[in-house]
Formats: structure tokens, sequence, C-alpha cells
């Protein structure tokens, strides 16, 4: 017998599995963080762009966009460095925000945004909010070419440059995290995050979208709209950080919005996938921690993601704290559904970002026996049909001993794909 440990909020928990009945698939990225001088290289050298002294002139204002406290980017030591280059350059500190690129996830506390940015840059470059209803800091910038609104964040437009920094990772629907997003649906309106996330969702055949799969750019419907929407507005420079376990820069990617993103999700891409020969009875997977499974809303994505390696009617363990809770308080109302035909049917006749976000959960819930190990208070597990245990132990205890099993680490940051399949 092995023990190991499964990922859980900010902790761990333990789980001793045989060998000879489960597999450990994935990994997590060992490789050591990136030191400054590194990431100083790599801006140097940016992909398809000038460098940040020939972007940036004395007197200009730049506008650094972030994520909030959903992601792990190492956005603290690219953003100190970024910061010190610029001041470096000419630009005075009072002409440099940052903004957090929320969507319509909750606001960053103060806490969490000294924790992103590191205290010493929280405490000295001035910090933007993002709400995706306030219609005062919102402007519409056009349309797409299919006739999509977008509205993006009006600070996007009151300065000179805009840099990004984001991490790359796999989206369930979107293909890939990072670049295009942190503009939309990261600082667009409810209305524009809407109409682009039902590109998602397949209202004729009430199912996901074709070309909407981790992984995939090229024929996403989605994705293209994210790109779409953020060129309306000027981003100069995109920083791309691929992070290892510790949450350090392991790779970067830099330059071009476009051209840098592409190349970082190339190489993420390449590392990250693995063809499996079959399928199991069984899997057990984590989140890969905090901030991974610090809501539904997010633990899901590790939810879809396990479940591409489930037998049909197969048994899915998740282990996900959730301190956070659902993420939204309008997403357990979407349960209320009979089930997941009839949710299908609702989200197909009103569509609503959480609403997709819970028909992804139901029918994945129709599909397998979910169990979860969470904080989840027992009345919300039940009301999105997922059995709740205190531990993995427990949720293996009526399972038959001869089910063949895997075990995943950061199910979300992998994807597996049949023998054969691209």
């Amino acid at each position: 017998m092995i023990q190991t440990q499964l990922k859980y909020g900010r902790s761990e928990i333990p789980f001793t599995y045989d060998p000879e009945r489960f597999a450990v698939l994935g990994h997590d990225s060992d490789a050591p963080g990136l030191a400054d001088i590194e990431v100083g290289n790599a801006l140097d050298m940016p992909l398809g762009s000038p460098r940040i002294e020939d972007i940036v002139g004395t007197d200009e204002t730049v506008l650094i966009v972030v994520p909030d406290a959903t992601r792990r980017t190492a956005a603290g030591q690219i953003v100190n460095l970024l910061v010190r280059r610029l001041i470096a350059a000419g630009t005075l500190p009072f002409n440099i925000s940052i903004i957090f690129a929320t969507g319509i996830h909750r606001a960053v506390t103060p806490q969490e945004k000294s924790e992103i940015l590191t205290p010493f840059i929280f405490q000295r470059i001035k910090t933007l909010d993002h709400s995706a209803r306030d219609l005062a800091r919102t402007v519409r910038c056009g349309e797409t070419s299919a006739g999509l609104p977008v509205e993006l964040n009006r600070a996007l437009l009151e300065h000179d440059h805009i840099f990004t920094v984001g991490g790359i990772g796999f989206h369930y629907f979107a293909g890939f995290t990072g670049g295009r997003k942190l503009i939309c649906p990261g600082l667009a309106s409810a209305r524009t995050i809407s109409a682009t996330h039902r590109l998602a969702f397949d209202f004729d055949k009430k199912t996901r979208a074709e070309g909407c799969s981790p992984g995939r750019l090229a024929g996403n419907p989605v994705h293209e709209a994210f790109v779409e929407a953020a060129s309306k507005v000027n981003v100069a420079f995109s920083i791309n950080t691929i992070v290892n376990k510790a949450g350090e820069a392991a790779e970067i990617f830099c330059g071009d919005p476009i051209i840098a993103h592409e190349a970082a999700c190339e190489h993420f891409a390449s590392t990250r996938t693995f063809a499996i020969g079959e399928k199991y009875d069984v899997v057990i997977a984590d989140c890969g921690g905090f901030p991974y499974d610090i809501n539904v809303i997010q633990a899901q994505k590790s939810l879809d993601a396990a479940a591409r390696l489930c037998k049909p009617n197969g048994t899915l363990i998740l282990a996900a704290e959730c301190a956070d809770g659902t993420g939204r308080d309008d997403l357990l109302k979407w349960f209320d559904a009979a089930d997941s035909r009839e949710l299908t049917d609702r989200l197909a006749e009103n569509y609503q970002v959480n609403g997709q976000t819970a028909w992804n959960i139901l029918r994945t819930a129709k599909s397998f026996d979910v169990r979860i190990i969470t904080e989840l208070d027992d009345a919300a597990c039940r009301k999105m049909r997922l059995t709740k245990f205190r531990s993995v132990t427990d949720s293996l205890a009526d399972v038959a001993s001869d089910a063949k099993g895997a075990i995943i680490r950061s199910a979300a940051g992998h994807l597996f794909v049949n023998s054969g399949q691209e």
C-alpha cells in the first residue's frame, strides 16, 4: 500500500491506495521557479513585439491587468519586475495602475490584493476594481463580426498602454486560460460575458457547442469571440506564465498578445496532454488545492476534466474544499430543476452563465456517481446531486474491490485523450 496526499484548499488530505488497483496519472510540475534575471531575459526578447522600453513613453500611462484570487499566475513576481522596469524607463509611479480581471466573480479583498501583488506593490501602486454590472464604468466598444456587443471597463480606454499578466492552463470550453481572457471576460460587462459564453452551448442540440473543448483554440467560437472583443482595445504587451506546483513562474511567454499567448498554450498542451488506452471504473481527483477549489464554480472544472477518464456510470470522487461556497448565490437555483433535461430546457430558454455551469455539473452527475470531499454543507451537495463524504476511504467503502481506478492531481491542469485521438 502507498500513501499519497490530495490537495485540499491550503492543506492536504491523506489517502492510502493499492498500486495494483490505482494508476497515478499526470503530474504537477517540479520545474524550478524562474529567477528574476530569467524573467528579465524573457522581457528582453518578446515574441512578435518591441521591448517594453520601446513601447511606453515617459509621460504615458500604463494599465496592468491581473487575474483575481481564483488563479495562480506568479503575478507578484511578474508585476513587481514589470513595475520596476517601467519606472526605470521613465514611467512615473502615479501613471501606473493595476486592475483585477474579475469578470462576474466577486470583488478581490484587500488581503487578496496584497497576496496577488505582494505587499510592496499593493502599498505603492494604485489598484482598480472591476464590476461587470457597473454600467457607469463600462463603455460600448462596438460589436464582434457576429454582432455580439463588446462592453469593456472604461479604464482600458483611459490609459495609453495596456499590459496583461495571466497564467496558462486548460479551460473546459474556451480552450485555454490567460491572454485574451484578461480582457474578455475579465474586464467585460455582464452582457458581453453572457453573449460570449453562450457560444459554448448548442441551443438546437442542447449540448456543448462544437469546437468548445479544453486544449482547443482553432475553431473554438468562444475563444474567437474573446479574441475579437479584446482586439477592441490596445493591449500593448501580454505576459503569460506557466506555474509549477508551488505557484512559481516556471516558464514565461511574453510579447504580442496573440503570438505570445498561442505560443504559451502550445507549449502547455505539449507537456500536459496524455493519451490513455482505457477509461476507469473509479477516478479520484483533486483540483490542485487553493485557489482551484476555492468554490464550486472553480472546482467543477476539475470534475469536468476527471469525467473524461471515467467509464459511463463509473464513480467520480473529487476533493474540493470550496471555502467560498458555491461562488455565486444564484448558482443553486438552477438545481431546482427535476433533472438535467429540465435544466437544459431552462438554459435554452433563458441562458445565464451560471446556468451553464450548473448544467455542466448536473450532466456529469447524471452520467457518473459523483462523490465529493468538501466543506460545502450537506444540503447544497444534495441539491447539486453530489454525495458528500468525510474522506476518500469512506467514499470507496461500497465500491467493488476489483474496480480499476485512477488518481489524478490538479485534474483541470491535464488533458487526457483516448489513444488514437488528437
